[in-house]
């Protein structure tokens, strides 16, 4: 009997060429239980308990260092950042509150110089208007006067006019009267006579 026996990547191979089959596989069985019970290594899948130790340590260690490191610096970023964002809207409120109510001073100073200037103007029309009223009065006044005097000289004129007129009509009669009898009628009937033609003649 000729037994060959060779070893590829941990499996044996066994040739028989002749001799007894019973002897041939007993060795096999042997050959088969040795490399059963040969140690097969670490797993490259699985992982090993000081692994999952570590990797549960560092876990902890970080859950640790967040819970009370990481986590509260980040609380205090965010309240910071509130107490600011709150802190710029109450401000920006305020400045909106201070120019609101500056503007409504503003403009309540606005409509109190308004109404003086319209109080004023007012003021000032009334003063032109007495002023006008008066000097309209004084002229009025002035021409009436004027009037008065324009027309006391016009009647005295006239009147001065009429005893010229009524003296040379006197003279014309008296002279006419002279030439036609030849005698020169006295001088109170020819004033008599033009008294009652010019009186006569005078429109009503």
């Amino acid at each position: 009997m000729h037994i060959v026996s060779v070893s590829m990547d941990g499996a044996n191979v066994v040739l028989v060429h002749s001799g007894e089959h019973a002897a041939a596989r007993s060795f096999v069985r042997a050959q088969e239980s040795e490399t059963a019970t040969e140690d097969p290594g670490p797993s490259p899948i699985a992982p090993e308990a000081k692994e999952l130790l570590w990797g549960l340590g560092a876990f902890l260690v970080m859950l640790i260092l967040m819970r009370l490191i990481l986590v509260p610096k980040v609380q205090q970023g965010m309240r910071d950042r509130y107490g600011k964002v709150r802190t710029d809207l109450e401000t920006a409120e305020a400045m909106r509150d201070a120019a609101r109510t500056e503007v409504a001073e503003y403009e309540a100073q606005l409509a109190a110089v308004r109404a003086e200037a319209r109080e004023r103007i007012d003021a000032a029309r009334m003063q032109l208007d007495r002023e006008r009223f008066d000097q309209v009065a004084e002229a009025n006044e002035a021409i009436a006067v004027r009037r008065s005097r324009a027309a006391t000289d016009a009647e005295a004129a006239r009147l001065a006019a009429r005893g010229s007129v009524d003296e040379a009509a006197m003279a014309v009669a008296g002279r006419l009267v002279e030439l036609s009898t030849g005698r020169r009628p006295a001088d109170g009937d020819v004033r008599a006579v033009v008294a009652d033609l010019v009186n006569t003649g005078a429109p009503s």
